[in-house]
């Protein structure tokens, strides 16, 4: 028994020590801007695996110098709430539940009605806010667990609690990916349009913005439908998205 409980006790110990290991990394993000996230190392070891080279474009500029066509943008496509929750969205998790429920619902209806044809799986939505992204590429593996999510949580408001709306929103968009090996929106902007990110206009953001969860894939279909479309939706909303 005492053996047990020694070794809970040891689990618990590097347990908080790895909190405090983050919650330190964060705090220290207030005025150090992070060099790499776990996510962007992941990346350079994929693309070095497969291709024995890692083909990397990034370079931090200050909040200040990100044009606020791309701030709006991206708020109004991945946070619209930003400025205003704590961290954690619970309105837009719910709707994302309920799309997927329904989502799953109607995969199931045309199995049982068609079961020999190929069948394509329901698209999954997330409910993450901007804070909740940053988290995850910050500092943790890409797994999808409870206990991964768990972290996830707590991190985000470690983010909320010691750094700034802005802070937060200026080191999201130096490190986001948009495009392979194409990391932070000056690397963006320079890849897709030629010029700086202070520079860009209300249609070029927009269309970066809509990028966003699936950069990889629209950087190889620059003339989808879906990213027309949906990039006409978001110029439609960034009037309305409020910056920190």
């Amino acid at each position: 028994m005492k053996a047990v409980l020694r070794w809970l006790g040891l689990v618990v110990l590097a347990l908080v020590a790895l909190q405090l290991f983050f919650v330190l990394r964060i705090a220290a993000m207030v005025v150090v801007n992070p060099q790499s996230t776990t996510f962007q190392r992941s990346e350079a070891w994929t693309l070095l695996s497969g291709t024995g080279h890692v083909p990397w474009r990034q370079q931090w500029v200050p909040y200040a110098e990100i044009s606020d066509h791309l701030k709006r943008a991206v708020i109004a496509s991945e946070d619209d709430g930003f400025v205003n929750h704590d961290g954690v969205d619970w309105n837009a998790i719910e709707k994302a539940w309920e799309r997927n429920a329904k989502a799953e619902a109607q995969a199931t209806k045309a199995l049982a009605r068609a079961p020999d044809r190929p069948q394509r799986a329901p698209k999954i939505r997330g409910g993450s806010t901007i804070t909740q992204q940053l988290a995850k590429n910050l500092l943790l593996s890409g797994e999808r667990t409870l206990l991964r999510k768990g972290q996830e949580f707590v991190l985000t408001l470690a983010l909320e609690q010691l750094l700034s709306k802005e802070r937060i929103l200026e080191i999201y968009l130096n490190n986001v990916e948009w495009g392979e090996g194409v990391f932070g929106a000056e690397a963006a902007a320079q890849h897709y349009f030629r010029k700086s990110a202070g520079k860009l206009g209300p249609a070029e953001a927009a269309r970066l913005a809509v990028m966003l969860p699936a950069p990889k894939r629209f950087e190889k279909a620059p003339g989808s439908a879906y990213l027309a479309g949906r990039t006409r939706t978001i110029l439609g909303r960034m009037g309305s998205a409020e910056l920190p």
